[in-house]
């Protein structure tokens, strides 16, 4: 600003340190005109930057309230597994009163061996644990069997569980 004065008022005589003050002054000019687009340029990024900020805020919001959510119903859905659970557990110990504790141990033994299932059941010719079809020798073996027998699966060791649709 003071050069520009100067070189406007006429105070400066000399006409070679007229033309350098007035090539420094629109030297400057176009700096000034280079840091105001740098500026602007900055000014619009930041706003770029903020708007996505705000989106990424308002999604974490709304992920952060579909997460509750779940949870929610997650632990829910483990409250009722939980009280539907300990409620099988009392019939499993009601009904267990009545066998033999032998037949119970031989149960449990399985169990432990086979992620939790120690008896299956014995439908259309196949036992439900291992998912194999019975051969017809170990068919009439278990058909002459009496109702109280324990019979127990050939290839996975379970016991099996005779009803009317084994295929006896």
């Amino acid at each position: 600003m003071r050069n520009q004065t100067r070189v406007d008022d006429g105070s400066v005589g000399d006409a070679k340190a007229l033309a350098g003050l007035v090539e420094e002054i629109q030297h400057l000019d176009r700096r000034i005109s280079d840091l105001e687009d740098a500026e602007l340029e900055v000014m619009e990024q930041l706003e770029a930057a903020t708007a996505e900020r705000d989106d990424l805020a308002a999604r974490r919001a709304e992920l952060d309230g579909r997460i509750a959510e779940v949870t929610s119903r997650r632990n829910e859905q483990v409250a009722a597994v939980d009280a539907d659970l300990a409620t099988q557990a009392g019939y499993r110990e009601a009904i267990a009163a009545d066998l033999p504790a032998p037949l119970i141990a031989a149960y449990d033994r399985l169990r432990a061996g086979h992620g939790g299932v120690g008896a299956a059941e014995l439908r259309n010719r196949r036992c439900t644990g291992c998912q194999l079809e019975i051969n017809a020798a170990d068919l009439r073996t278990y058909a002459s069997a009496a109702e109280n027998e324990v019979l127990r699966c050939e290839e996975c060791g379970r016991i099996l569980v005779r009803t009317i649709n084994s295929g006896l």
